[in-house]
């Protein structure tokens, strides 16, 4: 039985004056899909135009926590800015592959590769491909 004793914990950093890399800890889902939206609001309020989300602490989320970030992802797409999901948990990169949020939004491993995506600016999110790595 899920009960609501899984608290949310959310922490902001700022790399950049216009990145939010947000760790999320705990589950997001209904019970605390609107915490993790006022966090992400309260970014977009103050500026910050590209979202680095690690879930790499969440062990589970439903649909209203991928409804959030595809939320954001709108929001941002036309300042432009960009969201990132960082290192999600086998659970949670299996609902966003199930559901193709991660087509849509990139998955990176870490915030140093997310912030690399940043700068090399919009692209298709499931394209790495780096000339580099052509060779065998």
């Amino acid at each position: 039985m899920h009960i609501a004793q899984n608290p949310l914990s959310v922490e902001v950093t700022l790399p950049r004056e216009d990145v939010a890399l947000i760790k999320v800890q705990g589950y997001l889902d209904v019970d605390t899909a609107t915490e993790f939206q006022h966090h992400l609001a309260n970014q977009l309020h103050h500026g910050r135009r590209h979202f680095l989300l690690d879930l790499s602490a969440v062990p589970f989320m439903d649909s209203s926590g991928m409804n959030i970030i595809l939320r954001v992802y709108q929001q941002v797409r036309e300042m432009p800015g960009s969201v990132h999901v960082i290192s999600p948990t086998p659970a949670v990169r299996r609902i966003l592959d199930l559901t193709g949020v991660s087509i849509t939004v990139p998955v990176s491993q870490s915030a140093e590769e997310a912030l690399e995506r940043v700068d090399r600016g919009p692209q298709t999110p499931d394209g790495p491909e780096p000339p580099a790595q052509s060779e065998m």
